[in-house]
């Protein structure tokens, strides 16, 4: 007997800003190791590691339905896998690998990535099964579960 795969999300790694190269932002999480989500601050936030004050400093400069996209982002347990599609059409997997935190890094800043979390990426493209596929060619730019 085989355990079934872990959860899956689709992880466009896509900016709501247009202004942003999205193909440029997922190769940077690639290269980086993380996975991320949009809603970088104008600010930096005093405590990079607190969840609540920097979802209300979301909810005050984007909006509240940001907010909430990260907090669920943030709260996804570890172990699940994510998929993201490059600028050739390949698809990538990782496993989420540790907690949210605020990157305040100029390159985070620049492809507004700045929510992370450690992933491990497959080392080069997957074929991705069905249910993937379906969900990227709905299109989006939010972090969603695939379902099964």
């Amino acid at each position: 007997m085989t355990d079934a795969a872990p959860a899956s999300y689709r992880a466009p790694l896509w900016s709501r800003l247009d202004e942003v190269d999205r193909w440029a932002a997922v190769a940077w999480a690639l290269d980086a190791g993380v996975c991320g989500v949009g809603g970088r601050l104008a600010e930096q936030p005093a405590d990079l590691a607190d969840l609540d004050d920097v979802v209300d400093r979301v909810a005050a400069a984007w909006d509240p339905r940001v907010a909430a996209r990260l907090r669920r982002f943030a709260e996804v347990e570890d172990g699940v896998w994510v998929w993201t599609q490059d600028a050739d059409g390949l698809f990538h997997r990782g496993v989420l690998r540790g907690p949210w935190r605020y990157d305040a890094s100029p390159a985070a800043h620049e492809h507004d990535l700045a929510h992370v979390r450690p992933c491990t990426w497959s080392p080069g493209p997957v074929e991705p099964p069905g249910n993937v596929l379906a969900t990227f060619a709905r299109g989006g730019r939010n972090f969603q579960r695939i379902n099964t």
